[in-house]
């Protein structure tokens, strides 16, 4: 089947672009509701939730060097793009069924990092390979290829924009109360898989039939091997491979030892500083390749800050619109992962606006250079989050600000996408020696990498008003009068600790015991409406319909504030028939009792609060508040903007007349 139809476009593109829409759809789908699901289904903290996302997102941009490397020597696109995306859709099956068990939190996790594994690698081989494809359904030269690109690109927005909204909202369902439904995740995952399904499919099934070059032959396939007779074998240089191995192992135990990193963002800051250090030092790069290479790193260095800033969108801005952002539109709560679709929507918008002021500028001879394109995308950035930051300065914890504010950030962050993104991978193409084109590209690739690790270390920052340290499930268990026997049938749960917590509470004033069932199916208030600021520590008799009943001294009394109450609250948690206690001053330990599906015990939960929980640090300064927070990108950002329009003069002549 031959393609040459010049008017049009090959119908291949058009398989390429299901295909990667698919696919978008997937990823973006999975990650609109990640951290969502880690933060009230395994109640992971806000911190650690942050790093897992930045783990993730960091990884997914490494793998490509391996898949690539892969295709290029020994399957081609085709088997790449295959196994990459089978082995998506079995992580996207895994993530479901991490939202399936989220009660057995050590089962979900182990479930979900598997998933995530799958994801990572999966990507790798499917990445890279899918995007080559394009240009090779055309002959070298053909005008059309630029217009193909841009089709292309369509449809990794047009799955980025209707992802979250169909992953968000079969996943981050509410209750009439407001409060999010856990369980409801997984069906979010699974729509998720089912798109990576589809998209591995549809491939699979016409890739023959029209994945083809203008004569009609297969694009993608196994390459041949190339023997080489006669090459001059280049000396192993033993020595220099000790070197940067030893260089390696000082800066991967500075990060990890000295600085506190996690293992994975200890692997990833060493490698993006080692693998430009590697290159540079090449003696065989002359005067002017050096020059036009330190260029590529330091573009590829601001980028770095760039989308720290703008990854956000999946990890601390979704924190922000579930809990500070008022989705309230027509009576109806918006789920706080729709906001992802934003940035999507505004590039199809604003894309071509943003094509028709560079040209008529260009026209004009004033369109601004690369380097300050990338400095004006940087200062819109800044723009965004000092938008934000002045919504919520001087703001109530407790109260939700508009969400105009959060769809005026993202506008602005598309905008200075706009203004940077298209530059970079073009840039590295016309000044990489073309010896050192891959290794230079993968450089790339690794900035990215780094962005999306760091991205997660500064959502990790994000301040909590309340913050929960620690969920226990005791329905596993049978309580007996822990005050005179201490016994307890373990099945799942640290039995040490519930032993401690009721010890706790017995002191020498009076006993606990905790009952395992035989609840009473009388309704009583909800935690916040029938419980906030009472005194509870009261001398009670014990009811068969109470999850805890205690008798201790009347100067133990207890008093939450209702500030407090509203905190925890709005962060989510499920309260039913609870009753809660003060742990040594600022540790609030809540029992609560929840309500078991058809045929199941009832759940009891053990949860301890932090109602003061100590705010982070950045750079020396305490992050006291979301203005602070905020801030940082602000400063961040703003400073990196100006640096590189300062450098950008000196920028452009090292690039030796490239443009």
């Amino acid at each position: 089947m031959e393609n040459n139809n010049t008017t049009g476009h090959p119908k291949g593109l058009y398989l390429l672009f299901v295909t990667e829409m698919w696919e978008r759809f997937s990823y973006y789908g999975m990650r609109a509701i990640f951290t969502l699901f880690m933060v009230n289904a395994l109640m992971f903290d806000k911190s650690l939730a942050s790093t897992v996302y930045g783990n993730y997102t960091g990884l997914v941009y490494l793998t490509p060097l391996i898949g690539g490397y892969v295709a290029d020597r020994y399957w081609g696109n085709r088997r790449s793009i295959f196994v990459g995306g089978i082995m998506m859709a079995i992580g996207q099956f895994f993530m479901f069924l991490a939202g399936s068990f989220y009660t057995d939190v050590g089962l979900a996790s182990t479930l979900m990092f598997t998933g995530l594994g799958f994801l990572i690698f999966g990507n790798g081989f499917f990445k890279p390979n899918i995007s080559t494809m394009v240009g090779q359904l055309y002959n070298e030269g053909d005008k059309r290829v630029d217009a193909a690109f841009t089709i292309f690109y369509m449809g990794i927005n047009l799955g980025a924009f209707f992802a979250p909204l169909v992953t968000g909202g079969l996943g981050e369902v509410y209750d009439n109360d407001g409060l999010i439904i856990p369980g409801m995740f997984k069906w979010g995952f699974l729509a998720a898989c089912i798109g990576m399904i589809i998209s591995t499919i549809v491939f699979e099934l016409l890739k023959n039939k029209y994945i083809v070059d203008p004569s009609g032959n297969p694009i993608g396939t196994k390459p041949e091997k190339v023997v080489v007779e006669n090459k001059e074998k280049e000396p192993l240089q033993i020595g220099k491979l000790v070197n940067w191995a030893l260089i390696s192992v000082v800066l991967f135990v500075a990060f990890k030892g000295l600085m506190g990193l996690d293992l994975i963002g200890a692997f990833i800051y060493t490698l993006c500083i080692i693998a430009p250090a590697s290159i540079i030092t090449d003696k065989s790069l002359t005067k002017d390749e050096k020059q036009k290479i330190w260029v590529i790193f330091i573009i590829a260095f601001f980028v770095i800050f760039f989308w720290s800033a703008f990854e956000q969108a999946g990890a601390s801005l979704t924190f922000f619109a579930q809990e500070q952002t008022d989705r309230n539109i027509f009576n109806m709560e918006v789920p706080s992962s729709y906001f992802q679709s934003i940035n999507a929507v505004a590039i199809v918008i604003f894309a071509p606006i943003f094509a028709l002021i560079w040209t008529k500028l260009g026209a004009n001879n004033r369109e601004p250079s690369s380097p300050v394109k990338q400095a004006l995308g940087l200062f819109l950035l800044a723009v965004g989050y000092f938008i934000i930051a002045i919504g919520v300065k001087d703001l109530d914890p407790s109260v939700k600000v508009s969400l105009f504010w959060l769809v005026t950030l993202y506008t602005v962050h598309t905008f200075g996408e706009l203004c940077l993104s298209p530059i970079g991978l073009s840039m590295v193409v016309k000044l990489a020696p073309v010896r050192f084109a891959s290794l230079l590209m993968g450089v790339w690739f690794l900035s990215t990498a780094t962005a999306n690790k760091f991205a997660g270390d500064l959502s990790s920052l994000y301040p909590e008003e309340v913050k929960l340290e620690r969920t226990i499930n005791i329905s596993a268990f049978n309580f007996k009068d822990l005050n005179a026997k201490e016994t307890i049938q373990k099945k799942s749960i640290d039995t040490t600790f519930v032993k401690d917590l009721a010890t706790k509470y017995k002191s020498n004033q009076g006993n606990v015991s905790l009952l395992s069932d035989n609840f009473e199916a009388e309704k009583e208030p909800t935690f916040f409406e029938g419980f906030k600021n009472k005194l509870f520590g009261t001398e009670a008799e014990e009811k068969k319909d109470s999850l805890l009943s205690f008798e201790i001294g009347k100067e133990a009394k207890v008093k939450v504030s209702d500030f407090t109450l509203k905190l925890i609250v709005g962060s989510k948690p499920k309260f039913h028939f609870a009753h809660f206690l003060n742990q040594e001053g600022d540790k609030l330990t809540i029992i609560k009792y929840e309500p078991g599906k058809a045929g199941e015990k009832d759940s009891k939960v053990i949860e301890i609060w932090n109602i003061k929980p100590e705010k982070p640090s950045f750079l020396g300064m305490k992050i006291e508040n979301l203005y602070n927070f905020f801030m940082i990108f602000v400063f961040m950002a703003g400073t990196a903007s100006v640096i590189l329009f300062l450098l950008s003069k000196k920028l452009l002549v090292m690039m030796n007349g490239v443009k």
